[in-house]
């Protein structure tokens, strides 16, 4: 088992940055891969970054690079999207997710935190 805990969301106005952590507890945190999801009003839920276990990879959606930065600390079990240059559309409930088997589907959820980016 995995709990994951956001936190770092809130409200800020277009250009603005905000920093998102996410930390885990239960299985050993450096083992698996952890990705950032966000879901907004009207829309799918969609991805928007991952980093493997040893940071040796990292993913982006394309309208996010450049502007957002995912990183961990296995030391602190933190996984980070540091969000720079948001933009009204980035506003969504941003979740992080623990993908921690072989089938490429992530297995376990926070609860999410709100990012709200006003115009």
């Amino acid at each position: 088992q995995v709990q994951l805990v956001e936190s770092g969301g809130g409200l800020v106005q277009a250009g603005g940055s905000l920093r998102l952590s996410c930390t885990a507890s239960g299985r050993t945190f450096s083992s698996y891969t952890m990705g950032w999801f966000r879901h907004a009003l009207g829309k799918e839920r969609e991805f928007i970054s991952a980093i493997t276990w040893n940071s040796l990879n990292t993913y982006y959606k394309d309208s996010v690079k450049g502007r957002f930065t995912i990183s961990r600390d296995n030391a602190k079990s933190t996984v980070y999207l540091q969000m720079n240059s948001l933009k009204p559309e980035d506003t969504a409930v941003y979740y992080c997710a623990a993908l921690t088997t072989q089938t490429g589907v992530y297995d376990y959820w926070g609860q999410g935190t709100q990012v709200t980016v006003s115009s």
